[in-house]
């Protein structure tokens, strides 16, 4: 039986992952189990709080059935199993178990002392994946989510800017709403009285990277409605912090914040390729892939633009034709890339194989074109 170890990421994304591998060993790093105790019990995004309690209340029917940390059955199939790390076995050198992705990829290791042919790490994260590859470790994304949320973080994977760990994710989100409110605080204050136009840095150091960014590009837009640098952004803060929360009212927000700023440069291709994604978090396919061909009319090997467009098809359509040709084409576009370039290749020959198995269960055939056989 082979064995499957999920990061914290994939199972706030979507809790019924617990249950989508019958033939498998899953493994819950015992690290996870306190990430998610810490975002439960913090001020995060909402929707991320009651998916770290729906993981915990399914993990705790699950214990009910017998003894966690030897292996408890899985209703559908395969079984669960918590890991703790054993910090008395060696360790590369290159982890550190004061960190928490450390201490999963730790597990993961010490999981296949025997070999790790059978033993997969599924995660979102793009730090994450590249450590697993570096250890010897094969590692994939999720493939599925029940509200497609994976499919939506899946797009910005290749391009993904960063991971905010989940206690900063706490503190922040807790003071985001004091964003929006000092922001046109300050503007009335730059109105009427010229000598409080600097944020004080105490409160700025209370907020994230973007959460700053978003406040001085919304203080400027308050001065200058156009100004086209201010609305970029703004859009590009929103966008981060939907990446970081899933809260979909960022994401519409991004969208109207690109929006304004197109109308200004309509051939910002990477501008047009992020707010096709967004209105693709948002359920807007049709619009995601209407954006997405713009842009690929006048940048044909927009590599971003390309992939999304994989995702597009295959995930909001089943259209599996279409995604295999879209995969493809990013394959022999990254093919002779750099590292990202390369892994971004890498996640799209992962996607073909999937699209292609998932069309076989459906009784569809496809070809290395995505052609009907």
């Amino acid at each position: 039986m082979r064995t499957v170890v999920l990061d914290t990421n994939v199972l706030l994304s979507d809790p019924d992952s617990l249950l989508t591998y019958p033939d498998a060993e899953v493994l819950i790093p015992e690290t996870v189990l306190g990430e998610i105790d810490k975002l439960k019990t913090g001020r995060a995004d909402a929707d991320l709080r009651f998916r770290g309690r729906e993981v915990s209340r399914m993990l705790f029917e699950l214990s009910e059935t017998g003894d966690m940390l030897a292996g408890v059955d899985l209703p559908g199939g395969g079984t669960l199993r918590i890991a703790p790390l054993n910090t008395d076995l060696p360790l590369p050198n290159t982890l550190n178990t004061r960190n928490a992705d450390d201490r999963i990829l730790a597990v993961a290791l010490q999981a296949c002392e025997g070999g790790c042919e059978d033993l997969t790490l599924v995660t979102n994260d793009l730090n994450m994946l590249l450590k697993a590859q570096a250890l010897g470790l094969k590692v994939v994304h999720r493939e599925n989510t029940a509200d497609g949320s994976w499919a939506k973080r899946h797009i910005a994977v290749p391009f993904q800017r960063y991971r905010i760990p989940l206690t900063i994710l706490a503190i922040a989100v807790a003071v985001f709403a004091a964003v929006i409110a000092f922001a046109v605080y300050s503007s009335s204050l730059v109105q009427q009285k010229p000598q409080y136009t600097t944020v004080p840095d105490e409160f700025r150091d209370m907020l994230s990277t973007d959460q700053r960014s978003l406040l001085d590009g919304l203080v400027t837009l308050q001065a200058k409605s156009s100004d086209s640098d201010a609305l970029k952004q703004v859009a590009n803060a929103y966008y981060n912090l939907h990446d970081q929360t899933s809260n979909i009212a960022y994401a519409q927000k991004a969208i109207d914040y690109f929006t304004r700023y197109l109308k200004i440069h309509p051939t910002d291709a990477d501008a047009r390729t992020d707010m096709a994604a967004l209105y693709f978090y948002t359920g807007s396919t049709d619009r995601a892939i209407q954006e997405a061909t713009t842009v690929l009319k006048n940048n044909p090997d927009h590599v971003q633009a390309n992939f999304n467009l994989g995702i597009f098809y295959w995930r909001g359509r089943k259209d599996y034709r279409a995604a295999v040709s879209q995969f493809t084409k990013v394959e022999q576009l990254t093919a002779k890339g750099d590292a990202n370039a390369q892994l971004v290749g890498t996640s799209a020959k992962t996607n073909i194989a999937s699209i292609k198995s998932e069309a076989e269960k459906a009784g569809e055939s496809i070809d290395a074109t995505g052609g009907a056989i």
